[in-house]
């Protein structure tokens, strides 16, 4: 009878599936009743053995799970229901999705910021870059949107609008790296761009065949509003990595390793790999809407040497008109009649400011994270 109860006792799932000091517990106790009794010793074997093999399956199950990368907010989740990238693309909102033998699926990004007296310039930037299959994503700083459905192409873009907020302000919010996954380049624009010059596929094929993770047209020296050297093309050059300067203050030569001699470009026209925006997007502070200081650092997203990885395209160039937007008075007035102020110094003050406010954020990073190394110290 004392053996029946003792086999029961370790037959118990509550006993079996328990802590091993509750289940060696048990076996003593069960033991001191029927010390000699070879069938007990039987079930015992038995039991520790079954009990001994469940564990170390259960253990082996949960070792391969916790080594499974698993994105927090989906462990709830079967692991194949788990979509965790997105895209752009417009569905239909019944049957299936329009289909011909021409096209493909986009693979490359256009967004840019706009406003409504940019409008005839941004309609010849989207029109060249729809033609080479681009997805075009357009961001309202002004807020207009109505006003560009007259445009046979504006039915086929993305509209996002946000009144006086920047490219930087829609990039952190609308383009996260798990919606930009499907494409291998992200063009992230200002509106006051001329592309007579320019060619968005032979660009990318220059792109890929130089090796280049992020970079940007070169300007027209000529028609361009230019403020760094390191932008204007270069005649009979396919794409250029560095700039020398051998006099005065900011001195360039062939042994500079750092920006802006070389590893950078503007933020007036910058063109991301999928792997660089996806670390680019982490630095695009979400409280800073102004790119100065951001510029310096994105060697750091070249996915290799920004010496090698960083660059200019030359042969396919654009004009950069130099429009001030964000700030200036659109000559209308307030309701109350009183004319609306031009704050664009205002906007230049916050620019610098944020430039400072960046690099402070970057310091203290960088002193506070002791794991990180720094590939260009």
């Amino acid at each position: 009878m004392k053996t029946f109860n003792c086999v029961s006792l370790l037959s118990d799932p509550k006993i079996k599936s328990g802590l091993w000091s509750v289940f060696l517990t048990a076996l003593l106790v069960c033991g001191a009743y029927v010390v000699g009794s070879a069938i007990l010793k039987k079930n015992f074997r038995e039991i520790s053995l079954g009990w001994e093999m469940n564990h170390t399956r259960n253990d082996t199950i949960d070792n391969k799970c916790k080594l499974q990368c698993r994105r927090v907010g989906s462990d709830a989740l079967p692991e194949g229901i788990v979509v965790q990238t997105s895209n752009l693309e417009m569905r239909p909102l019944w049957g299936p999705v329009e289909k011909n033998n021409n096209s493909k699926p986009s693979a490359n990004l256009l967004a840019i910021a706009v406003g409504i007296k940019q409008k005839e310039i941004v309609n010849q930037i989207v029109e060249k870059f729809l033609a080479k299959g681009f997805v075009v994503m357009l961001f309202h700083y002004d807020g207009v949107v109505d006003e560009w459905h007259d445009l046979r192409w504006s039915s086929r873009v993305i509209h996002v609008s946000a009144v006086d907020q920047t490219k930087w302000w829609f990039a952190k919010r609308f383009l996260h790296p798990d919606i930009a996954a499907e494409y291998d380049y992200i063009f992230l624009w200002d509106e006051d761009l001329g592309v007579e010059n320019f060619d968005p596929e032979r660009y990318l094929a220059i792109v890929k065949d130089e090796g280049l993770e992020i970079s940007q047209p070169a300007l027209d020296p000529v028609k361009s509003e230019i403020h760094h050297p390191l932008t204007a093309r270069r005649r009979n050059s396919k794409a250029h990595r560095r700039f020398y300067k051998f006099k005065g203050s900011g001195r360039c030569d062939g042994n500079s390793t750092s920006p802006p001699c070389i590893g950078w470009v503007e933020m007036m026209a910058p063109v991301f790999s999928r792997a660089a925006w996806r670390c680019a997007w982490h630095m695009v502070q979400n409280d800073l809407i102004h790119a100065w200081g951001l510029d310096m650092q994105l060697g750091y997203c070249a996915q290799g040497d920004r010496t090698k990885t960083v660059g200019v395209v030359d042969s396919e160039y654009i004009v950069h008109l130099g429009v001030p937007t964000l700030g200036v008075s659109d000559g209308n007035k307030e309701p109350s009649g009183v004319q609306r102020a031009n704050n664009r110094t205002e906007v230049r003050r916050q620019s610098g400011l944020e430039m400072q406010i960046f690099k402070e954020r970057w310091n203290d990073a960088v002193k506070n994270d002791k794991c990180w190394v720094d590939p260009y110290q």
